[in-house]
């Protein structure tokens, strides 16, 4: 019986063709198993493309390039927490955020608005924050006092040197207007610097020009259209009329002759950003050339001895300048400080294009 069994178990090693001296019939049989098992096809599931992601050079988006739809990444769009990413790193000229969670990576943006940081206000898709600035000049304004209006803001120039433009808009810069030019052949050495900077901080931010009386409106103009780049996201643009003590133009044009200069000005700009111009202006110049005057256009009014309301009794208003000696972290020396008139809900509608001026200002 032991010569038969012998024989036989050589047999089956040889069949089962991988079985070498030191391996028994039952190994073989489990190896020849495992092998079948490694020969079945995968899953098609686990093969699932995973969708790449590419970075539009045009618009700055980031979009999927196998035609998933870009929602289903957390950060395409405007997630309720963008204003994290508004604070991107810039590489090649593009921002990148910061940081990129994998967790992100599985599920669709949240309807939910993210908590918000302490400081701000619940704002949607731009974050309110709470103004912490200080006046070296404090007026007392009355019963309706600049901090009780909800969205604050600065206004600034070459004057303000270099812009911590993060820590500034953390005290409550919201929104800026930055001067980019003055005459017809004035650029504020500051301006493309503060409007890259405002916007890579997530500061709303305008530009706005200083009207000289003694040269072609349209020439202004042109040069305004010149240096200042047509974004949709930006800020209406902003005529600053008003007189000035030192400019080498000393004489004082008619009201007709200056508004019709303001008419062509604001006409050419309003044609090609598409968004009407906001008139920003002093009392005294107020009162001898816009009192009664265009009542289709917004205005900020510059007031720092008195709420608006005592200065220019009959014009409703957008923007009111009520410091020009404020004190903030984030820039050396002294600041122009404004208000918007709205509450949040009419910053984030207004600036979305969604409400408009007049109804802003309570005039609809």
């Amino acid at each position: 019986m032991r010569s038969k069994v012998i024989p036989s178990l050589l047999i089956g090693c040889l069949v089962l063709a991988g079985c070498s001296a030191r391996t028994s019939p039952i190994e073989a049989l489990k190896l020849q198993s495992q092998s079948a098992q490694r020969a079945q096809p995968v899953q098609a599931a686990s093969m699932a493309p995973v969708p790449a992601v590419a970075v539009d050079e045009q618009t700055g988006s980031i979009a999927s390039t196998s035609g998933a739809d870009p929602q289903a990444l957390a950060w395409a769009g405007d997630t309720p927490n963008q204003a994290h990413f508004e604070s991107a790193t810039m590489t090649a000229g593009m921002p990148v955020p910061d940081q990129r969670p994998v967790a992100m990576l599985a599920r669709p943006a949240s309807p939910l608005a993210t908590p918000e940081e302490p400081g701000t206000r619940s704002s949607g898709r731009h974050r309110v924050y709470n103004q912490r600035f200080s006046d070296a000049k404090p007026m007392n304004f009355g019963k309706v006092k600049p901090k009780h209006h909800a969205v604050h803001g600065v206004d600034v120039s070459r004057w303000q040197g270099n812009i911590d433009w993060p820590k500034l808009r953390s005290q409550g810069a919201n929104f800026a207007y930055i001067k980019a030019t003055d005459g017809g052949d004035h650029l504020d050495p500051m301006f493309h610097t503060n409007w890259k900077r405002a916007k890579e901080a997530g500061v709303k931010r305008g530009a706005y020009h200083f009207f000289y009386w003694c040269r072609v409106a349209s020439e202004q103009a042109d040069w305004f259209i010149r240096n200042v780049p047509r974004d949709p996201d930006a800020l209406p643009p902003v005529i600053d009329v008003e007189y000035n003590g030192e400019s080498s133009c000393r004489f004082r044009l008619s009201p007709e002759k200056a508004r019709e200069k303001m008419q062509v000005f604001m006409d050419r700009l309003e044609r090609h950003y598409g968004k009407r111009p906001v008139i920003y202006t002093a009392p005294d110049f107020y009162k001898d050339n816009l009192r009664g005057q265009f009542l289709d256009y917004p205005f900020w009014l510059r007031s720092v001895a008195a709420h608006p309301s005592k200065i220019y009794p009959d014009r409703k208003w957008v923007f009111w300048q009520y410091s020009g000696s404020g004190l903030s972290q984030g820039v050396n020396g002294k600041i122009d400080l404004n208000v918007f008139y709205g509450s949040v809900a009419d910053w984030q509608n207004w600036v979305a294009g969604k409400k408009s001026w007049q109804r802003v200002a309570g005039l609809r």
